[in-house]
């Protein structure tokens, strides 16, 4: 199950290992991301935001589709997206402290996008 899902990340990723964005390298198989050659300390559902920001750079994804992503189907029975806002907020933070040239950026009423 390992070599099948490696193959098709790999597909995914144009036959690259790493994903890069800027000077933002992450790797999937070991779980590391790393800015400028510095790795940085991210939590579990940081990471998983992050890696999925990274598959699609400058694409607008909405709040709803990122909560069912990362946290799973019963993201849709919350209250509110408040605690999207807190871990993106939380990442944010990190990659800026550790001089990243990447942003997530907030888009209205509508999501967020990496650019």
């Amino acid at each position: 199950m390992a070599r099948v899902k490696s193959i098709i990340r790999r597909n995914v990723q144009h036959g690259t290992l790493f994903l890069t964005y800027k000077n933002v390298m992450l790797d999937p198989d070991t779980r590391e991301v790393s800015v400028g050659g510095v790795p940085l300390l991210l939590n579990r559902k940081e990471y998983d935001l992050f890696y999925y920001f990274m598959l699609r750079p400058n694409r607008l994804l909405e709040k709803m589709t990122i909560a069912e992503t990362v946290w799973g189907d019963h993201a849709d029975q919350a209250d509110n997206l408040d605690f999207i806002y807190s871990q993106i907020k939380n990442l944010r933070k990190k990659l800026k402290t550790a001089g990243a040239e990447l942003d997530i950026q907030a888009v209205y009423g509508v999501g967020y996008k990496l650019v």
